[in-house]
């Protein structure tokens, strides 16, 4: 979990926190953050998927995107402020609905994933959006939002004035229950606006491990005194780079720089859920021929799960088919401590991805077993709210 770096390593908000509870630090995406904490990797892994996970995400991208010029007209502005920021993604962010969140891809005039990012609809101001990229883009993508917003928007960056935590787990909305109770109410891929101890919160109700849970974006003034307070509850532990990973792993969600870079697609991603309906209609998303050329056959391959036999097949690893012919890669791979049992994600040719698929991993120079497997692994656990009934 750990990246180098020529550059000089940045502390998040929150580093004296993390070092006081014993977090071994490495760097990563140019901060130094706590990979583990002294009750080791496996078992953060477990409480989260049992009790109530603390990660510190700060070094992500978080950010707010303001119209110049608003209108006062909130649908009007959204409108306006959607038709600058859509030329670089695939999602429908004109169709966002106050609060709503969207996962969407920034993409290259060829297709490829320039980053995987969440951009969000204010539920208050028209003509806003709250954006979340990854930490190792965030500087080229502010610069490619920059450019595209021009003179008519402003794009504001939170990181280094805000702390950002996520709270993931079953019992991670009876602990919101206990601080913030409205922030409760949300649905999952939701935001609000929310009061802690004087300070204006921004809560969303979404994370990277198929739990329950919530983001946090909390100003650098309340920032220690958030975490303490969460922290004090006793469903809370702090969890650590490793097994933020290994819980994303198991649910089946892509890592950037790993499984999604500029060479794949969002087809080939197996994200094609990611390119809205009336984008796909009008094919005015940044590499739409290639992308709908995929999507109705023309795919070379495609993004899988393994249940894999043995020792872990790590990034890099080779994917053969059952004649030993090398025909993909494996991209993510490691443990997965809710199945107890090795787990991969890599890219085969579709022919070969029906789950249930036998296939085969080159591990140290030799081969076990492998098996295409649905994804998610574990189930997700997301909470959502009920549908309206009619009348």
């Amino acid at each position: 979990m750990s990246e180098s770096s020529a550059e000089p390593l940045k502390s998040v908000l929150l580093d004296a926190r993390h070092r006081a509870l014993g977090g071994r630090m490495v760097p990563f995406a140019g901060h130094e953050l706590p990979v583990q904490y002294p009750s080791g990797i496996m078992a953060e892994h477990k409480w989260t998927r049992e009790q109530a996970g603390l990660f510190d995400v700060s070094h992500m991208g978080p950010a707010f995107v303001t119209l110049s010029q608003p209108t006062g007209d909130a649908d009007a502005d959204h409108a306006a402020i959607a038709a600058l920021v859509e030329p670089l993604v695939c999602g429908d962010i004109a169709g966002l609905k106050p609060g709503q969140i969207r996962y969407t891809l920034l993409l290259n005039e060829h297709g490829g994933v320039l980053d995987d990012l969440m951009i969000a609809r204010s539920p208050l101001v028209g003509g806003e959006l709250y954006i979340v990229v990854n930490a190792g883009t965030k500087d080229a993508d502010y610069a490619r939002f920059a450019e595209a917003l021009g003179s008519h928007a402003t794009i504001a960056r939170s990181d280094g004035h805000y702390a950002l935590l996520a709270l993931q787990g079953p019992q991670a909305a009876s602990v919101m229950e206990g601080l913030v109770p409205a922030a409760t109410a949300l649905g999952f891929m939701n935001y609000g606006a929310f009061e802690w101890a004087g300070e204006t919160l921004f809560i969303a109700r979404s994370g990277y491990t198929g739990e329950d849970g919530f983001e946090i974006l909390v100003p650098r003034a309340a920032a220690e005194a958030l975490w303490d307070a969460l922290v004090a509850d006793p469903r809370v532990k702090p969890i650590g780079l490793g097994a933020r990973d290994s819980l994303r792993l198991e649910a089946g969600l892509p890592l950037y720089g790993h499984d999604l870079d500029p060479g794949f697609s969002p087809a080939e991603g197996n994200l094609s859920f990611a390119i809205g309906k009336r984008r796909r209609a009008s094919a005015d998303f940044p590499g739409a021929g290639r992308i709908l050329r995929e999507l109705s056959g023309a795919l070379g391959r495609l993004r899988v799960g393994l249940l894999v036999e043995g020792a872990p097949a790590r990034e890099g690893a080779e994917i053969t088919d059952e004649t030993g012919a090398v025909i993909g890669t494996v991209t993510s791979g490691g443990f997965a401590p809710s199945l107890g049992r090795a787990i991969a994600m890599g890219y085969v040719p579709p022919k070969f991805s029906e789950p249930g698929t036998r296939l085969g991993v080159l591990v140290r120079g030799r081969s076990q077993a492998a098996t295409v497997a649905p994804m998610p692994f574990v189930p997700h656990r997301y909470f959502r709210k009920p549908a309206k009934q009619g009348l």
